[in-house]
């Protein structure tokens, strides 16, 4: 039910995976008539709901949704395309007089819509098709070492197993003549005032969230997590695109295909979301300064009616 208060502008909410932050958003959708947007760079696949804990259709019954299983796992979805999508996403929750609530735990996607994306040219239809080509045949590391030999500062900042990004930086490097490090750094055209938006960043107690990492992992599997993923694997989606990365696709696969017992693959993809959540709550609070940072306590306190944050 919508509160007597003024309509807030877009809210905010950032955190860790297994942080609280969905049952936070959905909570507000309902107290605030808003709308749900997906900022998670997995959630917006559609062959793995269970696997990336994807909104219930119970949930989206209670509020609208939006940016949720919205794109083939045959694809790479991209930060340039989630800013298109949020923007149209947040545009027609605000036509309908609905608050845009969006919430996930990709911080570059938070970036894109507070910062905007740098000006970078369109590649070369020739020379991506060429690095394409080449990312296909050779090794990722030897991509690397290509890249760190023309352009050092890209390769420095990309792993040597990233090979979509480095085949990216190299189909640049030769497009444009200049490196997508400088590229990089040339400002973009923000989404979102930061001035009109509410930005929380949910920061769960470390073994409470370990502890609801665990859980939410078996309930997973109760679910019919190990079936998703052997439906996946029925895809034959390429082993580099970005949904067979999600958490909890390689073991279960390994699973299924003989080279796991089922409760050693569970181990594994736990053990691989803990990390994950370090990997998240460093960048978080590393990149996401200013916002206001919600705990346990505040959580509760928001859960009995308290949104003085709105205001705040």
């Amino acid at each position: 039910m919508r509160t007597p208060r003024s309509t807030p502008g877009p809210i905010l909410i950032a955190g860790p995976t297994a942080s609280g932050k969905s049952g936070l958003a959905l909570a507000l959708a309902e107290r605030l008539g808003g709308t749900v947007i997906n900022a998670d760079s997995m959630q917006v696949y559609r062959e793995l709901a269970i696997l990336t804990a994807r909104p219930s259709p119970e949930d989206e019954a209670r509020a609208p949704h939006a940016l949720y299983g919205c794109v083939s796992g045959a694809e790479a979805y991209s930060a340039g395309r989630y800013a298109a999508d949020a923007a149209r996403a947040i545009a027609e929750a605000s036509a309908q007089g609905r608050v845009p609530i969006v919430v996930g735990g990709t911080g570059l996607y938070f970036k894109v819509l507070l910062e905007g994306l740098s000006p970078i040219p369109a590649a070369d239809p020739e020379v991506r098709a060429f690095w394409r080509a080449e990312g296909a045949r050779r090794p990722a590391v030897e991509l690397h070492a290509l890249l760190g030999a023309r352009d050092p500062e890209m390769a420095g900042r990309l792993m040597p197993t990233d090979r979509q990004r480095i085949v990216r930086a190299l189909e640049v490097l030769e497009s444009t003549g200049r490196s997508l490090a400088d590229w990089q750094r040339e400002p973009g055209t923000p989404v979102l005032a930061e001035a009109r938006t509410t930005r929380l960043l949910v920061l769960p107690e470390r073994q409470a969230q370990a502890a609801a990492i665990e859980a939410r992992f078996d309930a997973m599997l109760a679910e019919g997590a190990l079936e998703e993923v052997q439906g996946l694997l029925a895809c034959a989606f390429s082993t580099e695109l970005p949904i067979m990365r999600a958490l909890g696709v390689a073991p279960l696969a390994a699973h299924l295909g003989g080279a796991l017992a089922l409760d050693e693959a569970a181990r594994i993809a736990k053990a691989d979301t803990r990390k994950y959540a370090k990997r998240q709550l460093t960048w978080l609070r590393r990149n996401i300064i200013s916002w206001k940072i919600i705990d346990t306590q505040y959580m509760e306190s928001i859960s009995r009616g308290n949104l003085s944050f709105i205001d705040s």
